[in-house]
């Protein structure tokens, strides 16, 4: 074999074992990039945490989807929100989740990193607002982002308002 060719196939082999960070609108993802995500989001917010609330809001028409993938398989996502959809004055980012497996591996540091990165490049100049669990006050704050007010009950589970004003 070539050395060119050697190199080819080692990108090709970089490209399915390397953790790919990627964002699309809701309407340039596939049938089972949707399936993909939702099975992953209810594996973590309803099954895992043991809460059952609706998940599908019809804000997902309007987000656009951060993708987190290992060789091909979703092992973590995130959604951003323009200002508005969620909080009149702030956009969000949301839905914020890592798979089991995968936690502990800054996975969802980067995701957080990628998904901020995106919302500022996509709205430049707003404010972030997130609706954190209270647990993960501290990996939100490594963030950046600042809890503001009370904490208070979603879906049974203790939530804080945080915000990231400047990137």
């Amino acid at each position: 074999m070539k050395e060119e060719d050697t190199k080819k196939e080692l990108i090709k082999y970089l490209r399915r074992v390397m953790v790919k960070y990627t964002h699309q609108n809701f309407k340039e993802l596939s049938a089972c990039q949707v399936y993909n995500i939702l099975k992953l989001r209810s594996e973590v917010f309803i099954i895992e945490q043991n809460c059952i609330y609706q998940d599908l809001d019809e804000k997902d028409l309007q987000a656009v989807h951060v993708l987190v993938k290992e060789k091909e398989q979703l092992i973590g996502y995130s959604r951003i929100l323009k200002k508005g959809v969620s909080y009149q004055k702030y956009s969000s980012i949301g839905r914020v989740v890592v798979t089991k497996e995968k936690r502990k591996k800054s996975i969802g540091i980067k995701l957080m990193e990628f998904s901020i990165k995106t919302c500022k490049d996509l709205y430049p100049n707003e404010v972030i607002r997130i609706s954190a669990q209270t647990y993960l006050k501290k990996f939100y704050e490594k963030q950046g982002f600042i809890k503001k007010g009370e904490n208070y009950m979603e879906d049974g589970i203790p939530h804080c308002a945080m915000y990231l004003e400047e990137y």
